[in-house]
Protein backbone atom coordinates (compact mmCIF):
# COMPACT_ATOMS: atom_id res chain seq x y z
CA UNK A 1 0.00 0.00 0.00
CA UNK A 2 1.14 3.21 -0.68
CA UNK A 3 -0.24 4.89 2.15
CA UNK A 4 -1.87 3.86 5.58
CA UNK A 5 -5.18 4.57 6.73
CA UNK A 6 -5.12 6.71 8.84
CA UNK A 7 -2.74 9.07 7.06
CA UNK A 8 0.56 8.31 9.21
CA UNK A 9 3.21 7.96 6.80
CA UNK A 10 4.99 4.92 6.07
CA UNK A 11 8.27 3.88 5.14
CA UNK A 12 8.62 3.90 1.29
CA UNK A 13 10.74 2.46 -0.77
CA UNK A 14 12.89 4.34 -3.67
CA UNK A 15 12.77 3.74 -7.18
CA UNK A 16 16.20 3.56 -7.01
CA UNK A 17 19.77 3.96 -4.49
CA UNK A 18 20.09 7.91 -4.02
CA UNK A 19 23.27 8.48 -5.48
CA UNK A 20 25.94 11.08 -4.57
CA UNK A 21 24.32 14.12 -6.08
CA UNK A 22 20.92 13.13 -5.57
CA UNK A 23 22.52 14.01 -1.68
CA UNK A 24 24.05 16.92 -3.00
CA UNK A 25 20.69 18.46 -4.31
CA UNK A 26 19.27 17.65 -1.25
CA UNK A 27 21.65 18.89 1.22
CA UNK A 28 21.13 22.50 -0.91
CA UNK A 29 17.33 22.74 -0.73
CA UNK A 30 17.51 21.64 2.51
CA UNK A 31 18.99 24.79 3.36
CA UNK A 32 17.27 26.91 1.28
CA UNK A 33 14.06 25.41 -0.91
CA UNK A 34 13.84 28.49 -3.12
CA UNK A 35 16.87 28.57 -4.93
CA UNK A 36 16.97 28.75 -9.13
CA UNK A 37 17.86 25.58 -11.25
CA UNK A 38 20.29 27.40 -12.10
CA UNK A 39 22.10 28.03 -8.80
CA UNK A 40 21.06 24.60 -7.00
CA UNK A 41 23.03 22.89 -10.55
CA UNK A 42 25.79 24.91 -9.58
CA UNK A 43 25.96 24.28 -6.17
CA UNK A 44 25.67 20.74 -6.68
CA UNK A 45 27.82 20.35 -9.58
CA UNK A 46 25.71 20.07 -12.12
CA UNK A 47 23.46 21.47 -15.16
CA UNK A 48 20.62 23.29 -14.80
CA UNK A 49 18.59 21.11 -16.76
CA UNK A 50 19.84 17.92 -15.03
CA UNK A 51 19.19 19.78 -11.55
CA UNK A 52 15.45 20.41 -12.69
CA UNK A 53 15.33 16.59 -13.77
CA UNK A 54 17.01 15.13 -10.57
CA UNK A 55 14.79 17.14 -8.54
CA UNK A 56 11.22 15.57 -10.20
CA UNK A 57 12.29 12.79 -10.13
CA UNK A 58 12.91 12.97 -6.02
CA UNK A 59 9.83 14.10 -5.86
CA UNK A 60 8.36 11.33 -8.08
CA UNK A 61 9.84 8.65 -5.46
CA UNK A 62 8.60 10.45 -2.52
CA UNK A 63 12.42 11.15 -1.42
CA UNK A 64 11.41 15.05 -1.40
CA UNK A 65 7.67 15.38 0.40
CA UNK A 66 6.71 19.08 -0.18
CA UNK A 67 8.47 22.30 0.23
CA UNK A 68 7.20 23.78 3.36
CA UNK A 69 8.47 27.13 5.39
CA UNK A 70 10.36 27.02 8.61
CA UNK A 71 8.66 29.24 11.17
CA UNK A 72 10.44 31.76 13.89
CA UNK A 73 8.70 30.45 17.07
CA UNK A 74 9.33 33.62 18.68
CA UNK A 75 7.91 35.81 15.76
CA UNK A 76 4.41 33.61 16.37
CA UNK A 77 4.61 34.09 19.82
CA UNK A 78 5.21 30.18 20.80
CA UNK A 79 8.93 30.24 22.37
CA UNK A 80 8.39 27.92 24.78
CA UNK A 81 9.37 24.18 23.75
CA UNK A 82 8.75 20.87 25.27
CA UNK A 83 8.37 17.03 24.64
CA UNK A 84 5.57 15.39 26.82
CA UNK A 85 5.97 11.66 27.71
CA UNK A 86 2.53 10.04 27.53
CA UNK A 87 1.93 7.21 29.56
CA UNK A 88 -1.54 5.38 29.06
CA UNK A 89 -3.17 2.08 29.89
CA UNK A 90 -3.22 0.69 26.99
CA UNK A 91 -2.43 1.03 23.00
CA UNK A 92 -1.06 4.96 23.54
CA UNK A 93 -2.40 5.63 19.51
CA UNK A 94 -5.90 5.62 20.03
CA UNK A 95 -8.57 8.52 17.93
CA UNK A 96 -8.89 10.03 21.13
CA UNK A 97 -5.44 10.88 22.07
CA UNK A 98 -4.64 11.50 18.30
CA UNK A 99 -7.02 14.30 18.46
CA UNK A 100 -4.92 16.25 20.43
CA UNK A 101 -3.33 17.14 16.93
CA UNK A 102 -5.40 19.56 16.18
CA UNK A 103 -4.27 22.14 18.60
CA UNK A 104 -1.90 24.04 16.49
CA UNK A 105 0.96 23.61 19.61
CA UNK A 106 1.24 19.92 18.99
CA UNK A 107 3.99 19.97 16.57
CA UNK A 108 4.99 15.90 16.32
CA UNK A 109 3.16 12.77 17.87
CA UNK A 110 5.28 9.33 18.12
CA UNK A 111 4.73 5.95 19.50
CA UNK A 112 8.14 5.11 21.26
CA UNK A 113 9.89 2.39 23.12
CA UNK A 114 11.00 2.50 26.28
CA UNK A 115 9.68 3.86 29.58
CA UNK A 116 6.48 5.75 28.20
CA UNK A 117 3.74 4.99 25.59
CA UNK A 118 3.79 8.12 23.08
CA UNK A 119 6.39 11.10 23.29
CA UNK A 120 4.54 14.37 21.90
CA UNK A 121 6.57 17.65 20.82
CA UNK A 122 4.80 20.88 21.33
CA UNK A 123 5.57 24.67 21.42
CA UNK A 124 3.43 27.05 23.42
CA UNK A 125 3.36 31.10 24.23
CA UNK A 126 4.34 30.27 28.02
CA UNK A 127 3.73 28.01 30.95
CA UNK A 128 0.40 28.61 31.25
CA UNK A 129 -0.45 27.28 27.58
CA UNK A 130 1.44 24.27 28.12
CA UNK A 131 -0.44 23.43 31.51
CA UNK A 132 -3.75 24.24 29.43
CA UNK A 133 -2.40 21.27 27.02
CA UNK A 134 -1.87 19.08 29.93
CA UNK A 135 -5.03 19.38 31.07
CA UNK A 136 -6.65 18.28 27.63
CA UNK A 137 -4.14 15.66 27.83
CA UNK A 138 -5.66 14.61 31.10
CA UNK A 139 -9.07 14.83 30.15
CA UNK A 140 -8.68 12.08 27.42
CA UNK A 141 -9.52 8.72 28.09
CA UNK A 142 -6.72 5.95 28.80
CA UNK A 143 -4.46 9.03 29.69
CA UNK A 144 -2.43 7.82 33.04
CA UNK A 145 0.22 10.47 33.50
CA UNK A 146 2.77 13.12 31.57
CA UNK A 147 6.02 13.82 32.33
CA UNK A 148 7.24 17.09 30.51
CA UNK A 149 10.63 18.68 29.62
CA UNK A 150 10.82 22.05 29.06
CA UNK A 151 13.60 23.40 26.75
CA UNK A 152 16.01 25.75 28.12
CA UNK A 153 18.46 26.43 24.99
CA UNK A 154 18.26 24.67 21.87
CA UNK A 155 22.07 24.04 20.32
CA UNK A 156 20.54 22.11 17.12
CA UNK A 157 17.65 21.75 15.41
CA UNK A 158 17.35 20.93 11.95
CA UNK A 159 15.08 18.84 9.04
CA UNK A 160 16.04 15.77 8.23
CA UNK A 161 19.77 15.80 6.41
CA UNK A 162 20.66 13.58 3.31
CA UNK A 163 24.17 13.03 4.69
CA UNK A 164 24.79 9.61 6.20
CA UNK A 165 27.93 8.19 8.36
CA UNK A 166 28.85 5.34 6.28
CA UNK A 167 30.96 3.78 9.01
CA UNK A 168 30.81 4.70 13.34
CA UNK A 169 33.82 4.28 14.89
CA UNK A 170 33.54 1.62 18.01
CA UNK A 171 35.00 2.34 21.16
CA UNK A 172 37.98 -0.90 21.66
CA UNK A 173 36.61 -2.17 24.35
CA UNK A 174 32.98 -2.55 22.89
CA UNK A 175 32.50 -6.22 21.82
CA UNK A 176 31.93 -6.94 18.35
CA UNK A 177 28.35 -7.91 17.02
CA UNK A 178 28.01 -11.29 15.75
CA UNK A 179 28.03 -11.36 11.70
CA UNK A 180 24.91 -13.09 10.81
CA UNK A 181 25.83 -13.70 7.32
CA UNK A 182 29.69 -15.12 8.31
CA UNK A 183 30.12 -18.78 7.90
CA UNK A 184 29.77 -20.90 11.55
CA UNK A 185 33.04 -21.57 12.73
CA UNK A 186 34.08 -24.89 13.00
CA UNK A 187 36.06 -25.91 16.56
CA UNK A 188 37.63 -29.11 17.42
CA UNK A 189 37.54 -30.20 20.58
CA UNK A 190 40.98 -32.41 22.14
CA UNK A 191 40.96 -34.33 24.79
CA UNK A 192 44.13 -34.61 27.01
CA UNK A 193 44.97 -37.53 29.70
CA UNK A 194 46.46 -36.09 32.56
CA UNK A 195 49.13 -38.05 34.12
CA UNK A 196 48.50 -39.80 37.26
CA UNK A 197 50.91 -39.43 40.20
CA UNK A 198 52.08 -42.28 41.94
CA UNK A 199 52.68 -42.35 45.93
CA UNK A 200 54.75 -44.52 47.64
CA UNK A 201 55.56 -44.78 51.57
Amino acid sequence: MAQETDDIRQARVPERELDDADRRLLGVLVDDATVSYAELGVRAGLSAPAAHERVKRLRRSGAIRRTSALIDPVAIRKPLLAFVHVDTSGWGKTPELMAISEHPEVEEIHSVAGDTCMLLKVRTEDTRALEGLLSQLYETPGVVSTRSYVVLSTYLERPVQPGRTDEWHMASHLARPIDATAAPRKFTSTKKRGRQGVMSN
